[in-house]
C-alpha cells in the first residue's frame, strides 16, 4: 500500500498523532508500505523513530541493508524475522508507570499477522503487560480485519478460544479518532477534542 492508498494516508496521520499524544519513540519494521507511513508520520511530529528492518523483505528495500532515509543509528537490520519481533516486543514493554507505549497493528500481510498473534499470545500468557498493561490496538480500516475477527468468533463458538478472551486483550479501532481516544483514556491524557 503506497503513498496513494487511503490506508497509507491514514497510517501516516496516525503515526504522527500517536507520537504526539504519547510523546514517545515510534518503532516499526522500517520497511515499505504502511510501516513507511507510520515512520514518516512520527518523523513529521518531530519525535524519535526506530526500526527493525529485515534484510530480505518483499518490497523496494530488498537490494541492500540500508534504509532509504533513516540514519543508520535509528534502525537495526535483522537477519531473521524473530529478531524483529523480539525488538518490537521490547519496545512495547513498559518499564515504569510513566512509560507510554502501545502496540498498533495496521493492515498488513502474513508478517503482520505473525507479529500480532505473537504479541497477543505474550499478553494472554502475561509475559508482557501483566504489571504495567500495554494497550494493543488493531486498526480495522475499511473492515480490513473483519474476516479474521469473524474467524476468531468462530473459534469461540467451537470452544478453541474462551468467550471474550481475545476481545479482552486488544481493542479493534475502525478509525484514527477511535484509536487516539482509546489511548488518551488508557493513559488519562486529554484527547484532541478537549
Amino acid at each position: 500500500m503506497g503513498p496513494d492508498h487511503p490506508h497509507y494516508l491514514q497510517a501516516l496521520e496516525l503515526g504522527k498523532e500517536v507520537a504526539d499524544l504519547l510523546d514517545c519513540t515510534s518503532w516499526t519494521g522500517a520497511g515499505p508500505g504502511l510501516m513507511d507511513a507510520a515512520t514518516k508520520g512520527a518523523l513529521e511530529s518531530g519525535k524519535p523513530v526506530g526500526g527493525f528492518k529485515i534484510a530480505k523483505e518483499a518490497g523496494e528495500w530488498t537490494a541492500s541493508n540500508f534504509h532509504s532515509y533513516l540514519p543508520p543509528e535509528t534502525y537495526l537490520t535483522c537477519r531473521f524475522f524473530s529478531a524483529r519481533k523480539h525488538g518490537l516486543v521490547d519496545a512495547a514493554v513498559r518499564s515504569s508507570c510513566s512509560d507510554r507505549t502501545a502496540v498498533v497493528a495496521l493492515p498488513g500481510g502474513i508478517g503482520t499477522l505473525d507479529e500480532m498473534f505473537e504479541i497477543l499470545t505474550l499478553i494472554q500468557l502475561q509475559r508482557i503487560g501483566s504489571e504495567l498493561p500495554v494497550p494493543f490496538l488493531v486498526m480495522n480500516y475499511d473492515s480490513y480485519y473483519q474476516k479474521l475477527l469473524d474467524f476468531l468468533g468462530d473459534c469461540e463458538n467451537w470452544g478453541t478460544v474462551s468467550k471474550g478472551e481475545v476481545a479482552s486483550l486488544w481493542k479493534i479501532c475502525e478509525n484514527n479518532s477511535e484509536a487516539l481516544a482509546c489511548l488518551a483514556e488508557f493513559y488519562g491524557l486529554p484527547s484532541s477534542g478537549e
